[in-house]
């Protein structure tokens, strides 16, 4: 499928981006969204952003983005279950 919208040349300038850079930080930015909002995996985030799952996750760390983003609860679950293995 090809998605595609109008963006007006003065926002690539503001930006100061070429059109390939400006395609790559949507695809990126909309991939992380719906990471962030658990709607993708990490996996099918990264086929979005057109990356790997390591790049995608390189990425991220570049833009001090958490990989794992757990709240208390979540991480207390995790350790007790842990607590729990043989």
């Amino acid at each position: 499928m090809n998605i595609s919208f109008s963006v007006n040349d003065d926002i690539l300038l503001s930006l100061k981006e070429t059109t390939e850079e400006f395609t790559q930080d949507v695809r990126f930015l909309s991939a992380l969204m719906w990471y962030r909002k658990n709607r993708l995996s990490l996996g099918k985030a990264a086929e979005l952003a057109g990356y790997s799952k390591l790049d995608f996750i390189e990425r991220m760390k570049l833009e001090n983005e958490p990989i794992f983003d757990y709240s208390a609860t979540e991480i207390a679950e995790i350790f007790t279950d842990a607590d729990k293995l043989p």
